[in-house]
């Protein structure tokens, strides 16, 4: 099984994925384990001094006014993590707690909390045995960080609260300790807020929402070419040429990839046939200026998630000089912005995606393909209605990128009076790209129909369109026919662009594409 080695000095999104998804085992480097153990002696020599220093010896938030006494500390650290486990609602992804968990431990293992090496390997423990604690969709405001969801965490590494354990069955956390032998952690000065104190919720949704966009930019150039294709577009407005005097790196790489699966092609270039065409339609023409442009903002996001993952996000944090200091950069803005940024792209790639798919299906623009592509138009309604749905799905993509970042609403007696909402810029984010799938699988298949019936009349199309359809075809979806039960056709096109199959059956043609 892959290793995640977690040292002083942050990690990768890689590492990240490998510990969500693939459910790689945690290491604690040595490096990191002598960090923490330094860090703790500064705290405990901290705690044994009269003077009350912030999250060691005093209360949080709007109630850091009061010194607690040194009697008082260990069930201070308790009850911050049970009265901030507060979340409601439904349970969050367990690829998403996992997530949260290892980030936490990241910055943990960093050397800034002031956590005992004994937390932080429970922390690990509890990541590789399988056991997920439960989280709730409600309880995040992004600032402190992510402290309900956290909580949660933290409640489970006490043995306190729900979990999952590997084989799926939520359990009390307790139980699921023991049968797996860990010890639950009896917590000490700082290290309850130490556990909460973060942006990892966010941060790790951000992470994978990057891989997942990467794979579904990539693949809708390739039903945009096909589109292109179907619709007897012209590929010169693909011309490396014209992008250049351009110079976005997004552009020319969507341009690329489109003029890669379009090589070859015999049906492009019909503009002056029965029905002449001076230029193609926008939704047509500025594909790879709409999906270069979100390319774009996928690379400025990176860069952030990047910061963010070499980031120790905790509040006070131990310096190196030994002293400990309160700070804000438990604030989310810097996360949130780019989850809200990547929700308006992907809003916009979804509605140009809808427009080719609309264009497919209307005979007075389609240049000669039958009315909704059916295959007996008005005793055969055709794709209508998946038109509908894509349409239904482009919406909900409006409304999501509505930014959550622009909200604020004040907490904790207004101690706590500005807060980034970037969890809840996450969240929907999550929902965005799953809706974005599903559009792109639905030009997918208007699509590849369309290609097929153009090889109907006799117009051959490119190799790597070929390509893509026979994979398209061998995952379960059918070709042009009569009307059929649509919505299991859908779900598998769905299913083939969500393991990023456009792409894979594409680059053996095409060679590997941006």
């Amino acid at each position: 099984m892959h290793t995640v080695v977690v040292g002083t000095s942050g990690t990768t999104a890689q590492d990240v994925i490998a510990v969500a998804r693939g459910n790689a085992r945690v290491e604690l480097s040595a490096d990191a384990v002598a960090a923490l153990a330094a860090a703790r002696e500064i705290v405990d020599a901290l705690a044994a001094k009269p003077e009350p220093v912030y999250g060691v010896s005093t209360g949080f938030g709007a109630l850091a006014s009061r010194h607690i006494s040194p009697e008082l500390r260990a069930q201070l650290q308790r009850n911050i993590v049970r009265s901030h486990a507060a979340g409601m609602g439904p349970r969050v992804e367990r690829e998403v707690v996992r997530a949260l968990m290892f980030l936490r431990l990241k910055t943990v293992a960093s050397g800034h909390t002031g956590v005992r090496p004994e937390v932080a390997q429970t922390m690990a423990d509890l990541l590789n045995a399988g056991i997920t604690p439960v989280v709730h969709e409600y309880g995040s405001l992004g600032c402190s960080g992510d402290l309900a969801p956290l909580s949660h965490c933290a409640l489970a590494l006490m043995g306190e609260g729900d979990a999952e354990g590997p084989d799926g069955t939520v359990r009390p956390a307790g139980e699921l300790l023991a049968a797996h032998g860990i010890t639950p952690v009896e917590l000490r000065e700082k290290e309850g807020l130490a556990l909460l104190n973060g942006t990892d919720g966010m941060l790790g949704m951000l992470i994978m929402a990057l891989a997942d966009l990467r794979t579904l930019y990539t693949s809708a150039d390739i039903t945009a070419a096909l589109s292109l294709e179907a619709l007897l577009g012209t590929d010169k407005v693909l011309a490396p040429e014209l992008h250049a005097i351009r110079p976005h790196p997004g552009q020319s790489a969507s341009a690329d990839n489109m003029l890669r699966v379009l090589a070859g092609s015999g049906l492009t270039g019909h503009h002056q046939d029965d029905a002449p065409r001076v230029q193609d339609a926008y939704s047509v023409r500025c594909a790879p200026q709409v999906n270069g442009a979100g390319r774009d903002t996928l690379a400025y996001a990176a860069t952030v998630a990047d910061r963010e993952l070499a980031a120790a996000v905790d509040n006070p944090v131990v310096l190196p000089d030994g002293r400990v200091e309160s700070n804000g950069n438990f604030h989310g803005a810097p996360v949130a912005y780019v989850l809200d940024f990547l929700a308006i792209a992907a809003a916009d790639l979804g509605s140009i995606t809808e427009r080719r798919t609309d264009r497919l299906l209307d005979k007075n623009r389609s240049h000669g393909l039958p009315p909704f592509l059916a295959d007996d138009a008005g005793v055969d309604s055709g794709l209508m209605i998946a038109q509908y749905t894509q349409a239904a799905l482009v919406s909900e993509m409006k409304r999501l990128a509505v930014p959550a970042s622009a909200d604020s609403i004040p907490s904790s007696a207004m101690q706590e009076d500005h807060v980034s909402m970037g969890w809840s810029a996450a969240r929907k984010l999550r929902t965005a790209v799953d809706n974005l799938a599903r559009i792109v699988a639905v030009e997918l298949y208007a699509a590849a129909r369309a290609v097929e019936l153009r090889a109907q009349q006799g117009l051959t199309p490119a190799p790597a369109t070929r390509a893509v359809i026979e994979a398209l075809r061998a995952a379960g979806v059918e070709g042009p026919g009569p009307d059929r039960f649509l919505s299991p056709d859908l779900a598998a096109a769905d299913a083939f662009v969500r393991a990023g199959g456009l792409v894979a059956a594409a680059e053996p043609v095409t060679g590997p594409l941006a």
